[in-house]
């Protein structure tokens, strides 16, 4: 295998890990999504417009800080009592989970 073929299969393979990265994190918005909707009382096409709008907010920069203001702002209005850390858990969490489920291609 020369240099170059060798590259191009590492450059693939990266593209493919940053696009399977992405797909996992935007299924651990809608999990975070649907989780804070069922603390708020949403459920059904409710709870699905909630997580999709949580995916769109998650979507405005880098990282997990739009995510988390998103949710901390809405369990907060709808005076539904978790720490902080709570919350980041929940969202590690369903990242391991999310990442499981695209790796697996579900």
């Amino acid at each position: 295998m020369s240099f170059d073929d060798r590259q191009r299969g590492q450059e693939t393979k990266f593209q493919l890990d940053q696009d399977l990265e992405f797909k996992a994190q935007a299924r651990r918005a809608k999990l975070v999504g649907l989780w804070a909707a069922g603390l708020m009382g949403l459920d059904g096409d409710a709870a699905d417009q909630y997580a999709k709008s949580v995916v769109v907010a998650d979507l405005e920069e880098a990282g997990t800080e739009d995510l988390f203001r998103k949710i901390r702002a809405d369990l907060d209005q709808q005076a539904v009592q978790l720490s902080d850390h709570q919350i980041r858990a929940k969202m590690e969490e369903a990242l391991a989970e999310a990442r499981i489920s695209v790796k697996a291609g579900t």
